[in-house]
Protein backbone atom coordinates (compact mmCIF):
# COMPACT_ATOMS: atom_id res chain seq x y z
CA UNK A 1 0.00 0.00 0.00
CA UNK A 2 1.55 3.37 -1.11
CA UNK A 3 1.84 5.96 1.59
CA UNK A 4 -0.55 9.45 1.94
CA UNK A 5 1.93 12.38 1.31
CA UNK A 6 0.40 15.93 1.74
CA UNK A 7 2.56 19.00 1.19
CA UNK A 8 1.23 21.96 3.40
CA UNK A 9 2.97 25.56 1.73
CA UNK A 10 2.96 28.58 3.76
CA UNK A 11 2.52 31.78 1.06
CA UNK A 12 2.59 35.19 1.79
CA UNK A 13 2.84 37.16 -1.99
CA UNK A 14 4.44 34.45 -3.78
CA UNK A 15 2.61 34.83 -7.12
CA UNK A 16 5.83 34.56 -9.32
CA UNK A 17 7.11 31.79 -7.68
CA UNK A 18 4.16 29.21 -6.79
CA UNK A 19 3.62 28.04 -9.77
CA UNK A 20 7.03 27.03 -10.12
CA UNK A 21 6.77 25.15 -6.32
CA UNK A 22 4.09 23.32 -7.34
CA UNK A 23 4.78 22.35 -10.81
CA UNK A 24 8.17 20.68 -9.57
CA UNK A 25 6.76 18.80 -6.72
CA UNK A 26 7.13 14.80 -7.73
CA UNK A 27 4.13 12.74 -8.30
CA UNK A 28 4.51 10.49 -5.29
CA UNK A 29 2.33 13.53 -3.85
CA UNK A 30 -1.60 12.78 -2.61
CA UNK A 31 -2.40 16.79 -2.08
CA UNK A 32 -0.56 20.10 -2.35
CA UNK A 33 -2.00 22.57 0.09
CA UNK A 34 -0.47 26.50 -0.28
CA UNK A 35 -2.13 28.82 2.27
CA UNK A 36 -2.18 31.79 1.53
CA UNK A 37 -1.01 34.03 4.45
CA UNK A 38 -3.21 37.05 4.10
CA UNK A 39 -1.74 37.52 0.56
CA UNK A 40 -1.89 40.71 -1.59
CA UNK A 41 -0.89 39.85 -4.95
CA UNK A 42 -2.08 36.73 -7.23
CA UNK A 43 -0.95 33.80 -4.90
CA UNK A 44 -4.04 32.36 -4.46
CA UNK A 45 -5.31 32.12 -8.41
CA UNK A 46 -1.77 31.17 -9.32
CA UNK A 47 -1.64 28.18 -6.77
CA UNK A 48 -5.33 27.11 -7.79
CA UNK A 49 -4.58 27.40 -11.48
CA UNK A 50 -1.44 25.02 -10.88
CA UNK A 51 -3.57 22.36 -9.42
CA UNK A 52 -3.27 23.22 -5.11
CA UNK A 53 -5.78 23.42 -2.63
CA UNK A 54 -6.12 26.42 -1.68
CA UNK A 55 -6.53 28.19 1.73
CA UNK A 56 -6.76 31.63 3.15
CA UNK A 57 -5.06 32.26 6.84
CA UNK A 58 -6.12 35.64 7.15
CA UNK A 59 -3.61 36.24 10.74
CA UNK A 60 -0.27 36.80 9.25
CA UNK A 61 2.48 34.39 10.77
CA UNK A 62 4.18 31.56 9.43
CA UNK A 63 2.59 29.26 12.05
CA UNK A 64 -0.47 30.47 11.58
CA UNK A 65 -0.18 29.05 8.17
CA UNK A 66 1.00 25.93 8.87
CA UNK A 67 -1.46 25.13 11.90
CA UNK A 68 -4.54 26.49 8.62
CA UNK A 69 -3.22 23.45 6.66
CA UNK A 70 -3.07 21.24 9.92
CA UNK A 71 -6.80 21.74 10.50
CA UNK A 72 -7.53 21.23 7.40
CA UNK A 73 -6.21 17.92 7.21
CA UNK A 74 -7.73 17.32 10.66
CA UNK A 75 -11.49 16.97 9.19
CA UNK A 76 -10.83 15.05 5.71
CA UNK A 77 -11.83 11.51 6.14
CA UNK A 78 -8.81 10.00 5.19
CA UNK A 79 -5.35 11.31 6.98
CA UNK A 80 -2.26 11.23 5.06
CA UNK A 81 0.51 9.47 6.69
CA UNK A 82 3.09 12.06 5.96
CA UNK A 83 3.02 16.21 6.06
CA UNK A 84 5.71 17.57 4.05
CA UNK A 85 6.39 21.52 4.77
CA UNK A 86 7.82 23.76 1.92
CA UNK A 87 8.12 27.41 1.21
CA UNK A 88 6.30 29.16 -1.34
CA UNK A 89 9.47 31.14 -2.72
CA UNK A 90 11.45 28.64 -4.83
CA UNK A 91 14.66 28.55 -2.43
CA UNK A 92 14.24 25.19 -2.14
CA UNK A 93 14.46 22.01 -4.34
CA UNK A 94 10.68 20.44 -4.62
CA UNK A 95 11.83 17.93 -6.61
CA UNK A 96 14.34 16.62 -3.43
CA UNK A 97 11.13 15.81 -2.08
CA UNK A 98 12.09 12.05 -2.33
CA UNK A 99 14.76 12.57 -0.62
CA UNK A 100 12.96 14.13 2.18
CA UNK A 101 10.37 11.09 2.61
CA UNK A 102 13.02 8.40 1.52
CA UNK A 103 14.26 7.64 5.53
CA UNK A 104 10.60 7.71 6.58
CA UNK A 105 9.61 5.12 4.22
CA UNK A 106 12.74 3.05 3.91
CA UNK A 107 13.97 3.19 7.61
CA UNK A 108 10.95 4.10 9.83
CA UNK A 109 12.43 7.35 10.41
CA UNK A 110 9.08 9.70 12.37
CA UNK A 111 11.31 13.07 11.24
CA UNK A 112 13.67 13.97 8.24
CA UNK A 113 15.04 18.26 8.18
CA UNK A 114 16.27 18.95 5.03
CA UNK A 115 20.00 20.61 5.96
CA UNK A 116 20.98 23.11 3.69
CA UNK A 117 24.77 22.53 4.20
CA UNK A 118 26.94 24.98 3.04
CA UNK A 119 28.32 23.59 -0.14
CA UNK A 120 24.58 23.24 -1.64
CA UNK A 121 23.66 26.64 -0.85
CA UNK A 122 24.07 29.25 -3.60
CA UNK A 123 25.87 31.97 -2.62
CA UNK A 124 23.82 34.80 -0.92
CA UNK A 125 21.12 32.49 -0.17
CA UNK A 126 21.15 32.67 3.25
CA UNK A 127 22.06 35.96 5.17
CA UNK A 128 24.29 36.26 7.72
CA UNK A 129 21.46 36.83 10.27
CA UNK A 130 20.16 33.30 8.88
CA UNK A 131 23.07 31.69 9.15
CA UNK A 132 24.39 32.85 12.50
CA UNK A 133 21.02 32.10 14.10
CA UNK A 134 21.10 28.44 12.53
CA UNK A 135 24.36 27.87 14.29
CA UNK A 136 23.14 28.91 17.45
CA UNK A 137 20.35 27.48 17.64
CA UNK A 138 21.39 24.06 16.96
CA UNK A 139 24.64 24.37 18.85
CA UNK A 140 21.89 25.24 22.10
CA UNK A 141 20.16 22.22 21.04
CA UNK A 142 22.62 20.02 21.09
CA UNK A 143 24.37 21.18 24.05
CA UNK A 144 20.72 21.13 26.49
CA UNK A 145 19.26 18.02 24.30
CA UNK A 146 22.74 16.38 22.97
CA UNK A 147 20.62 17.03 19.28
CA UNK A 148 22.56 16.31 15.93
CA UNK A 149 20.33 19.28 14.04
CA UNK A 150 22.38 21.52 12.35
CA UNK A 151 19.53 23.56 10.90
CA UNK A 152 16.24 24.67 10.93
CA UNK A 153 15.20 24.59 7.43
CA UNK A 154 11.87 25.16 6.18
CA UNK A 155 11.97 21.99 3.88
CA UNK A 156 11.10 19.09 6.24
CA UNK A 157 8.94 15.54 6.62
CA UNK A 158 6.90 14.30 9.57
CA UNK A 159 4.81 11.13 10.26
CA UNK A 160 1.98 13.04 10.55
CA UNK A 161 0.59 10.97 13.96
CA UNK A 162 3.88 12.38 15.02
CA UNK A 163 2.79 15.64 13.99
CA UNK A 164 -0.21 15.58 15.62
CA UNK A 165 2.10 13.85 18.75
CA UNK A 166 3.93 17.18 19.18
CA UNK A 167 0.62 19.63 19.71
CA UNK A 168 2.21 22.64 17.52
CA UNK A 169 1.11 26.19 18.78
CA UNK A 170 3.91 28.83 17.77
CA UNK A 171 1.86 31.39 15.59
CA UNK A 172 4.73 33.20 14.04
CA UNK A 173 8.75 32.39 13.18
CA UNK A 174 8.95 29.75 16.45
CA UNK A 175 7.32 27.01 14.26
CA UNK A 176 10.70 25.32 12.94
CA UNK A 177 12.76 25.53 16.02
CA UNK A 178 9.63 24.48 17.92
CA UNK A 179 9.31 21.29 16.23
CA UNK A 180 13.04 20.13 16.31
CA UNK A 181 12.86 20.79 20.22
CA UNK A 182 9.34 18.97 20.83
CA UNK A 183 10.43 16.01 18.95
CA UNK A 184 13.90 15.92 20.79
CA UNK A 185 11.90 15.81 23.83
CA UNK A 186 9.42 12.81 22.67
CA UNK A 187 12.53 11.12 21.49
CA UNK A 188 11.33 10.78 17.77
CA UNK A 189 13.68 9.35 15.45
CA UNK A 190 15.19 11.70 13.07
CA UNK A 191 17.49 12.50 10.53
CA UNK A 192 18.99 15.33 8.30
CA UNK A 193 19.06 15.00 4.68
CA UNK A 194 21.65 17.51 3.12
CA UNK A 195 19.30 19.34 0.45
CA UNK A 196 20.15 22.08 -2.29
CA UNK A 197 19.42 25.99 -1.57
CA UNK A 198 19.18 28.38 -3.93
CA UNK A 199 18.06 32.41 -3.76
CA UNK A 200 14.86 32.98 -3.42
CA UNK A 201 12.61 34.55 -5.70
CA UNK A 202 11.36 37.70 -4.35
CA UNK A 203 12.47 39.41 -0.99
CA UNK A 204 12.03 37.31 2.06
CA UNK A 205 9.93 38.45 4.92
CA UNK A 206 11.72 37.40 7.66
CA UNK A 207 15.58 36.82 7.06
CA UNK A 208 15.26 40.20 4.75
CA UNK A 209 13.93 42.45 6.98
CA UNK A 210 15.21 43.84 10.28
CA UNK A 211 12.62 43.54 12.10
CA UNK A 212 11.82 40.17 11.42
CA UNK A 213 15.62 38.67 11.49
CA UNK A 214 15.11 40.60 15.07
CA UNK A 215 11.74 38.34 15.93
CA UNK A 216 13.06 35.72 14.17
CA UNK A 217 15.92 35.01 16.56
CA UNK A 218 14.19 35.86 19.77
CA UNK A 219 11.54 33.74 19.26
CA UNK A 220 13.87 30.42 18.40
CA UNK A 221 15.80 31.58 21.81
CA UNK A 222 12.08 31.83 23.61
CA UNK A 223 11.79 28.59 22.80
CA UNK A 224 14.93 26.81 23.47
CA UNK A 225 15.01 28.10 26.51
CA UNK A 226 11.70 27.13 27.87
CA UNK A 227 12.22 23.60 26.88
CA UNK A 228 15.68 23.70 28.40
CA UNK A 229 14.42 24.13 31.73
CA UNK A 230 11.69 21.93 31.50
Amino acid sequence: MNSKIKVIIPAFNEAQSIPLVIKAIPSIVDEIIVVSNNSTDDTEINAKNAGATVLAEQQKGYGYACLKGMDYISKLEIKPDIIVFLDGDYSDYPEELTKIVQPILEENMDFVVGARTKELREAGSMTTPQTFGNWLATSLMTLFFRSKFTDLGPFRAIKYHKLLDLKMEDKTYGWTVEMQLKALKQNLNYREIPVNYRNRIGVSKVSGTIKGAIFAGVKILIWIFKYSFK
